[in-house]
C-alpha cells in the first residue's frame, strides 16, 4: 500500500478562494479586511513566514501590513504599538510573529492583543473558548490540520482513535481539543513517552508535532492510518523535512501529509480565515 497524499498546497488554494469571495462581500459593504503583522528581529525563518503571509493576504484582496522592528526593541514599545493597533478600528487582525527576542515575554505580548483581533488564536480567551466549545479563534496550525481531515471525509471522528505526539500549547493541546470536539478518542504523547510505539500503533490518526526528525517511523504506524506531519526540520542535506520518516511511512499509512506542501500552507490559509472572520464579526 502507498498512502494517498493530502495536498496542503491545493487545499490552501481552495481556502484562499473561499476567503477571496468573503473579502469581496465585505468590500461591497465598504469594509476592507485588514491584518497587521509585527516582526521583531531578523530571524530567517520568521522572515520567510511573514513574507508568505503577506503574499497570501494580497492574493485574496485582504490588506496586510508588515511592521518590522529591530531585535533590541523594548518590550514596552511593542506593547504600546499593540495597544495602538487594538484601538484602530480599521485593523481586524493582529499577529506578532514568534519567536520573540529573549528579553521579551511572549505570553505578555500575546495577552496584550485584544481577543477579538487575536487571529493567531493564542490568547487565553481563545484557548478558553476552544476548551468549552464556544466561538473563538482557533490556533491556525491545528485548525489547518482539521480542515485537511475534513477534506478526506473525516468530519466526524466518532469511533476513531487519534494520537497526538507533542504537548505544546500552540499545536499539541489545541489539536487534541479539536479532535475531541470531532468525537475522536484522543491520546496525547511526547517524544519521551515510554513505549511510544505502543501508543501510536493504536492510532487511526497520528499527528506528529514534536519538531524532531523521524520521530515517527513506519513500524510505529497502523496500516491504513492517517498521518499528519506538523514538523518543520532540516535533514542532513539541509532540505526541509518533517517529524515523519515520510519515505517509509507512506508505504504503510492510508493518507499522509508531505513536508513541504502539507500543513504549512494550511496554517497560513487558516490565518486568513480567522482574519476574515474577525472582520465579519465586527461588521455585522
Amino acid at each position: 500500500m502507498t498512502a494517498q497524499l493530502i495536498d496542503g498546497n491545493a487545499l490552501a488554494a481552495q481556502v484562499r478562494a473561499e476567503v477571496s469571495h468573503r473579502v469581496q462581500a465585505l468590500k461591497a459593504r465598504d469594509v476592507q479586511p485588514r491584518l497587521a503583522i509585527i516582526l521583531i528581529g531578523e530571524d530567517p525563518g520568521s522572515q520567510v513566514y511573514v513574507r508568505n503571509k503577506v503574499a497570501d493576504s494580497e492574493q485574496t484582496g485582504l490588506a496586510a501590513t508588515l511592521e518590522r522592528y529591530p531585535a533590541d526593541m523594548a518590550e514596552a514599545d511593542l506593547l504600546a504599538r499593540i495597544a495602538a493597533l487594538n484601538a484602530d478600528d480599521s485593523v481586524h487582525g493582529i499577529l506578532v510573529q514568534l519567536p520573540l527576542p529573549r528579553h521579551m515575554d511572549s505570553h505578555a505580548v500575546i495577552e496584550a492583543i485584544a481577543p477579538h483581533k487575536d487571529v493567531d488564536g493564542f490568547h487565553l480567551a481563545s484557548a478558553g473558548a476552544l476548551m468549552v466549545g464556544q466561538p473563538g479563534f482557533r490556533p491556525c496550525t491545528p485548525y489547518g490540520c482539521m480542515r485537511m481531515l475534513e477534506s478526506i471525509g473525516m468530519q466526524d471522528l466518532r469511533g476513531k482513535h487519534a494520537v497526538v505526539i507533542g504537548r505544546s500549547n500552540i499545536v499539541g493541546k489545541p489539536m487534541a481539543l479539536m479532535l475531541l470536539a470531532a468525537n475522536a478518542t484522543v491520546t496525547i504523547c511526547h517524544s519521551g513517552t515510554p513505549d511510544l510505539k505502543a501508543q501510536t500503533l493504536q492510532g487511526d490518526i497520528v499527528v506528529a508535532a514534536v519538531g524532531k526528525r523521524r520521530v515517527l517511523t513506519a513500524d510505529m504506524v497502523k496500516p491504513g492510518a492517517i498521518v499528519i506531519d506538523v514538523g518543520m526540520n532540516r535533514d542532513e542535506a539541509g532540505k526541509l523535512c518533517g517529524d515523519v520518516d515520510f519515505a517509509n511511512v507512506k508505504e504503510v499509512a492510508g493518507w499522509i501529509t508531505p513536508v513541504p506542501g502539507g500543513v504549512g500552507p494550511m496554517t497560513r490559509a487558516m490565518l486568513l480565515v480567522n482574519t476574515i472572520e474577525a472582520a465579519e464579526r465586527v461588521s455585522r
